[in-house]
């Protein structure tokens, strides 16, 4: 059964422009620390593909917020909301800490789609409550 639905578009020149304003700062409160440790690597060989993978993880942070229909308030945070990759690169949540915990409690779990072009992200993500 379908607990909720989220989606979210992201303008990546607007993450650029966080990033110029409060610098890595801004990163390591959006990115959990795998998410960080992949986001470092990339902008330092390829900004532009750091830029994109930093705001595509923020468009599907949101899409997930909005699909268990907390938005940004606890337990949902940016940090214990992972998006992490299977070896196909399917994309999926990992969640850490209280959020994990209140989502299993509810049998809950997520599917998630990301996408990104020059100057956009965009996320859709689908939570089903288990039978």
């Amino acid at each position: 059964m379908i607990y909720g639905i989220g989606t979210d578009i992201c303008d990546v020149r607007r993450i650029q422009a966080s990033l110029a304003r409060h610098g890595e700062r801004f990163a390591e409160k959006v990115l959990a620390d795998g998410e960080l440790a992949t986001w470092r690597e990339r902008s330092s060989r390829w900004p532009d593909r750091g830029l994109r993978y930093l705001a595509t993880r923020f468009s599907a942070k949101e899409a997930f917020s909005k699909a268990i229909g907390l938005g940004m308030r606890m337990p949902m945070t940016w940090r214990h909301c992972e998006v992490a990759k299977l070896p196909s690169g399917q994309p999926v949540i990992v969640l850490h800490g209280a959020l994990k915990e209140w989502f299993d409690a509810k049998g809950l779990t997520a599917h998630l789609s990301v996408t990104d072009e020059t100057d956009y992200a965009a996320s859709f993500c689908v939570v089903e409550k288990l039978m």
